[in-house]
């Protein structure tokens, strides 16, 4: 697998080829009192929860698997009686006055150049709403210059853009994000079996993360997008239930065939393997892809939302005198592979020479891992900053330990 670092601002004609301009839609739909606009199956998961939320689970579950099942048909006339059937409220307004379901666009786009086209549209461009596209354009360009043999993966990390409707829950749904996306070109055929293992590959490397297994799972895709044979979600818990953090798609030979067509240009890889079928060289062919996509910013949602925790501390009056004493602490309990800092070197006292043999421990240790020293305020008061901070070992240097070194 190698690295690319593609192109935010590509030509426009790259998201014609990959569907983008025609099929990168949401369905929405507005209420004509608050003029507040929703994702449909925004507005369907909240009233869906508040009925889980009054004891009625089966209905919520039995509502969102009717709503998979017209998203997936794109029935937006029965997604329209689903809401209408329901009562569903608008959140500001409190009324039913609902617009038809339509399609939005989420991508963003500008014009470039100073000149005034003179036909509509003729300089538009998009930001991109997925790092994707601009590793197929240059997939035979790094397949060349690295003299790369199937299968073999090409990576990044970069921003996206996408022109959310309600962009919340933190950095959860943002209109500008980090991607980390990996595509991995196999032999037609092989498919099935490099999607298996990526699924598998992926899990491990969330679980080497030091996350709970049991905070993970597959969701498949019930609605496939147009470019994909088989889709599914890892699905993390997170405290808005579970939710999307990577996606793993087959995306078929869909993309450099497009982009093929629209570019006039050859996107075939020769493979001089054997079959061992014919006993001649598989010949050229148009690779198949699996893709990995993640994104960094829900990565560090779901670390930061398992890691943290407010300590009350507090001692009720009659431990503290006449009046409560209020405290807290912060914890951030991160796995020690992720923790920014893994060691910190805290001195008792800044005297009796204890700094120099703490000096000695960090200078011993600074070559593996990052460590960190501090020598000033209280121990307790130390140790607390450590934990806020996530770090997993904290070495204090007393006199004890010039006497054996201890």
């Amino acid at each position: 697998i190698v690295g690319i670092d593609a192109a935010i601002f590509m030509h426009p004609t790259t998201w014609k080829a990959s569907g983008h301009v025609d099929n990168f839609n949401d369905p929405m739909i507005d209420n004509k009192d608050s003029k507040k606009r929703y994702r449909v199956d925004h507005l369907i998961e909240e009233y869906a929860a508040a009925l889980s939320a009054e004891g009625k689970e089966n209905e919520a579950a039995a509502l969102l698997a009717s709503m998979e099942t017209l998203l997936a048909k794109d029935d937006f006339t029965g997604l329209k009686k689903m809401i209408d059937d329901n009562k569903m409220q608008c959140a500001v307004s409190h009324t039913c006055n609902w617009t038809e379901i339509r399609q939005f666009n989420l991508m963003f786009s500008t014009e470039f150049g100073t000149a005034v086209s003179s036909e509509e549209g003729n300089n538009i461009v998009y930001l991109r709403p997925e790092t994707a596209q601009g590793i197929f354009v240059n997939f035979l360009n790094v397949q060349k210059t690295g003299r790369l043999k199937i299968p073999f993966g090409i990576a990044q990390i970069g921003k996206a853009f996408r022109n959310e409707i309600v962009a919340r829950q933190f950095v959860f749904r943002m209109r500008e994000f980090e991607q980390m996306e990996m595509q991995f070109f196999v032999r037609p055929g092989t498919q099935k079996e490099w999607y298996e293992k990526w699924k598998a590959k992926r899990m491990q490397w969330h679980e080497s993360l030091g996350m709970p297994a049991a905070k993970y799972r597959f969701h498949d895709h019930v609605k496939l997008a147009h470019y994909a044979d088989a889709a599914c979600d890892i699905e993390y818990e997170f405290p808005i239930g579970f939710k999307e953090l990577e996606g793993i798609h087959s995306r078929t030979d869909f993309d450099l065939q497009q982009h093929q067509q629209y570019s006039k240009k050859k996107m075939q890889y020769f493979d001089n393997d054997l079959n061992p079928e014919t006993g001649k060289p598989y010949g050229n062919y148009i690779p198949y892809v699996i893709e990995t996509s993640i994104g960094l910013d829900r990565m560090f949602l779901a670390v930061i939302s398992q890691a943290y925790e407010e300590q009350d501390l507090s001692l009720p009056a009659g431990e503290a005198g006449t009046e409560e004493k209020k405290d807290s602490r912060v914890v951030l309990k991160l796995p020690p592979v992720l923790a920014p800092i893994k060691l910190a070197v805290l001195p008792l006292t800044k005297k009796d020479g204890l700094p120099a043999i703490a000096e000695e421990i960090i200078q011993a240790c600074k070559p593996h891992f990052r460590c960190f020293y501090e020598e000033k305020d209280s121990i307790g008061k130390r140790y607390r900053r450590m934990d806020a901070l996530g770090t997993p070992y904290c070495v204090t240097v007393d006199h004890q330990t010039k006497e054996d070194q201890t």
